[in-house]
């Protein structure tokens, strides 16, 4: 019978495909396309499926290397069940790192297992001994030096005369499976379809601790418009409360045209100041210095000094103008102009922002643009700013901040930016794929248990937790939360504790938060009265009922305990109280474990019974451990998994407490005399 002839398209394949399959890849984001987050020292644990046809062994290898490494480091991944493999790496510089998997069948490990499953069940024949020894022939060949001739001799030793069970017993020995691993036949190996990539940030990326003042109100003389050389002056006041970020809200001159009055009125007067975020006057734009805050000696002073004290400077990134602006004149083709021939103003119906010109990036000559806006950047990390937050980042093209943020960081990586993206979710996330290094979030409009169960479960137990860092803010200049308006010093008690045990990075804005402003400008708004967007304030730095030496306490706690400086192993708690929320944070091997209880009622007490899974954290049922509140002092024993908590909000509206593992007699608890 003649042969058919087979269609081209329906040849095998030119080379062998492997066998192993390697898929569902974690961590990995949208296939590759943007890289996972770190900080220097952080660990990259990576799974995947890992599987092939039959039941022959399998070896599967992490390979991960730095960005500028030409070779491949490997870790031998584990199997952790139902085909899942595991293995894991610590970036340890501050650039990028990749990381792929690669997994081959292991002939000898196969052979190994189903020899010994005959060996069990007494139906071992001396062809099954000379199988072996032909895969450890191989893996001499790929050998070399001592331990090629090692293998060659055991080859041989299987091969030999002796009884059935000595050469049985030479096969199944470790040493030998070892020594053949270490020259595997890798030829038909499969590897993950992509490289991914770890970006790398340094640990003020993942823990930092914000405070954010205007510097036109930091003079000590009321009604005197305060200058840099003021901010050098109220650091130590900053530093004292444990902050680590001083942001500085923008800094540059402001336009007149349209100029914003007090609490947002559109009629200004000649002494009104304006909005910081109406950038550029005659006496320049965003590379310039507000001239009644200083010079650019001022500044380079205010940058030095802050480092002194253990502080950062964090500019604002605004990118609009006032009309006011140079470029609006030199640049007119970067704004958008109506039929009428008027530039557009930014809005946000009903609210209309005259005294703002947005930017139009969709012009032709937007090549330009971008340079001119990265210049920006790039200026200030020349005076020494290595971090930025960011206004608005949603409302400009998303290519746009991708592409400036790398070239930023190409050259200075230790750069930190962080979004305030007050937008959708898909978008927010977007943005922190892009590149930002954190993110405002929602957390001022979370406040029930179950919204902050919710929204913590999401942002630290689903795949977002590999690329968005979230920064929790109680306040800001735009968002007095309606609790804080109501709620009196327990509230703001609360949520500072709240922001800065749930999130690894939190801010305030002060003085207002510390003084406990919560004067909204009008029923139902988050306004505040008597904006400091709008007008210069005057803040009394030592008022007796100030949160100050509050905010201090919870900042050491922060500092001290290494279970707070991430968001890993965030774990929430039953309580049989709707109006307490209870959880934990561990660090990686439990040696610092702290519980945190708040009373989200700031007008009674309230109770309930708390249950801890004692195994998960290491505990024993059977022994008693000390809880230390961090906060108020008290030190107490329990036991068990259902332990009792009761917070007065007049009081301690919340409890940090660390949980000491195996006190065994009295001699073992803190201070015991």
């Amino acid at each position: 019978m003649a042969k058919r002839a087979r269609p081209e398209a329906a040849q095998p394949p030119a080379e062998r495909p492997p066998r192993v399959v390697i898929e569902n890849v974690a961590p990995e984001i949208d296939a590759g396309r943007f890289p996972v987050k770190r900080t220097v020292g952080e660990q990259v644990v990576v799974e995947a499926d890992v599987f092939t046809e039959g039941h022959d062994a399998l070896v599967a290898v992490l390979r991960h290397r730095r960005e500028g490494e030409p070779s491949w480091t490997e870790v031998a991944m584990a199997p952790v069940g139902n085909d899942r493999w595991r293995a894991s790496f610590a970036v340890r510089a501050l650039e990028p790192h990749r990381y792929t998997i690669e997994a081959w069948v292991d002939a000898f490990g196969s052979w190994a297992h189903g020899f010994e499953r005959k060996l069990a069940a007494g139906a071992v024949e001396p062809v099954d001994l000379l199988v072996g020894a032909e895969l450890v022939e191989q893996a001499a060949a790929r050998a070399e030096g001592d331990e090629g001739a090692r293998l060659r001799g055991s080859a041989a030793a299987l091969r030999g005369d002796a009884p059935l069970e000595e050469r049985a017993r030479q096969a199944l020995d470790p040493e030998l499976r070892l020594a053949v691993a270490r020259h595997p036949d890798r030829s038909g190996a499969a590897r993950h379809a992509r490289e991914l990539v770890v970006s790398v940030d340094r640990e003020r990326g993942r823990f930092s601790a914000w405070y954010e003042l205007f510097p036109r109100s930091a003079s000590p003389e009321p009604g005197r418009h305060g200058t840099l050389r003021d901010v050098v002056d109220r650091l130590p006041y900053v530093a004292s409360m444990g902050f680590d970020v001083l942001y500085l809200p923008p800094i540059h001159p402001i336009g007149r045209a349209f100029r914003k009055g007090r609490n947002n009125s559109t009629e200004a007067t000649p002494v009104d100041v304006g909005s910081p975020w109406a950038i550029g006057g005659p006496e320049g734009g965003h590379t310039a210095i507000h001239p009644e805050l200083g010079t650019a000696e001022d500044f380079r002073r205010l940058v030095s000094r802050a480092r002194e004290l253990g502080l950062e400077l964090a500019l604002d990134v605004a990118f609009q103008c006032s009309p006011d602006h140079p470029w609006v004149k030199e640049h007119p083709q970067w704004f958008r102009r109506r039929p009428d021939g008027s530039v557009q103003y930014a809005e946000n119906p009903p609210k209309k922002y005259q005294d703002v010109y947005p930017l139009e990036f969709d012009n032709p000559d937007w090549r330009a643009l971008w340079s001119a806006l990265l210049d920006v950047v790039l200026h200030w990390a020349d005076e020494g700013v290595r971090i930025f937050r960011v206004d608005n980042p949603h409302t400009k093209p998303f290519r746009f901040w991708e592409w400036l943020i790398a070239e930023a960081r190409r050259t200075r990586p230790d750069l930190v930016f962080l979004a305030e993206a007050f937008t959708r979710p898909k978008v927010m996330y977007h943005l922190a794929k892009l590149g930002f290094t954190q993110s405002y979030t929602y957390f001022s409009w979370r406040n029930t248990k179950g919204e902050l169960t919710q929204y913590l479960t999401e942002l630290t137990r689903s795949p977002v937790k590999d690329f968005f860092r979230p920064s929790f803010w109680p306040n800001t200049p735009d968002i007095l939360p309606e609790p804080l308006q109501y709620g009196g010093r327990p509230m703001f008690q609360a949520r500072l504790v709240l922001a800065a045990t749930l999130a690894a990075s939190y801010g305030i804005y002060g003085a207002a938060f510390e003084h406990m402003e919560g004067r909204a400008v009008r029923s139902g708004s988050e306004e505040y009265l008597d904006s400091e967007k709008y007008q210069l304030r005057s803040w009394q730095l030592d008022r007796e009922d100030s949160l100050r030496d509050f905010i201090a306490r919870v900042n050491r706690i922060r500092r001290e305990h290494p279970a707070l400086q991430s968001n890993e192993r965030l774990a929430f708690h039953p309580i049989d109280n709707e109006q307490l929320i209870a959880y934990s944070k561990a660090s990686e091997d439990l040696s610092d474990l702290v519980l945190v209880v708040v009373n989200l009622d700031p007008h009674h007490v309230h109770a309930g019974w708390l249950e801890l899974p004692l195994e998960l954290l290491g505990l024993r049922g059977d022994e008693p451990y000390q809880v230390h509140d961090l906060l108020g002092g008290g030190r107490y024993l329990w036991h068990g998994e259902r332990n009792y908590v009761e917070l007065d909000p007049a009081s301690a509206p919340a409890q940090i407490f660390r949980i000491r593992r195996r006190v065994r007699t009295e001699r073992d608890f803190d201070y015991f005399m």
